[in-house]
């Protein structure tokens, strides 16, 4: 049983060991190079303390001594204003608001079909199929800048990376076409920080 995060003086987080949103919260405690708790739970038996905390049950959901936070946007922005260093935002309104938009965009078009490639069946084949296409449809994104739309790495490469990680696992080929994508992981997957970010589980994604 794990112990209340109420007790807890340190950071916690709830994660699951495979989530991509849960990637992508641990993505950002290793960018700013924070120390915390990690507390991975079986997302289909919540512990008694997580829902004590958060009426969903839901993960990522953090804890940072009295304060409880779940939704991912929600914490990943607290954290980067928690922890100003390294900035994980664009200064100006517009950039940030283009950051936005485009991690808003791929929670509701990338996601869903890395679900349903997950959940497996007849329905996998023709998620990787629009998943592939989503992707390349954003090349011009991943040539804009050194990272996502933005010249430093940013909240939305926090998103992003955990998806390019796993598309060999779920079986999703991006050819030739695809190689300015290809290229953008393993600028990301090679630093200390996204090597700190994954669990066990999802080292083993890739050999």
């Amino acid at each position: 049983m794990v112990q209340s995060a109420r007790s807890r003086s340190v950071l916690a987080l709830y994660s699951t060991a495979d989530d991509i949103q849960c990637h992508r919260t641990r993505l950002v405690l290793a960018a700013k190079g924070v120390s915390y708790e990690r507390v991975i739970v079986d997302p289909s038996k919540p512990p008694e303390d997580l829902l004590d905390l958060n009426p969903y049950g839901s993960t990522p959901t953090l804890v940072d001594r009295d304060l409880t936070l779940y939704g991912t946007s929600v914490v990943c922005e607290y954290l980067d204003e928690r922890y100003p260093h390294p900035p994980l935002m664009p200064i100006d309104p517009l950039s940030r608001a283009r950051l936005r938009l485009a991690s808003l965009r791929i929670e509701l078009d990338w996601l869903p079909e890395v679900h349903t490639i997950r959940a497996g069946g007849r329905p996998a084949d023709g998620a990787r199929k629009r998943l592939r296409e989503h992707l390349l449809a954003s090349l011009p994104l991943f040539k804009a800048a050194k990272f996502f739309l933005n010249p430093e790495m940013s909240l939305a490469d926090c998103l992003v990376a955990p998806v390019v990680w796993r598309l060999p696992w779920l079986g999703v080929d991006l050819g030739r076409e695809g190689k300015p994508i290809l290229d953008y992981g393993e600028r990301l997957f090679h630093s200390q920080g996204f090597a700190r970010s994954m669990t066990a589980e999802e080292k083993a994604m890739r050999p």
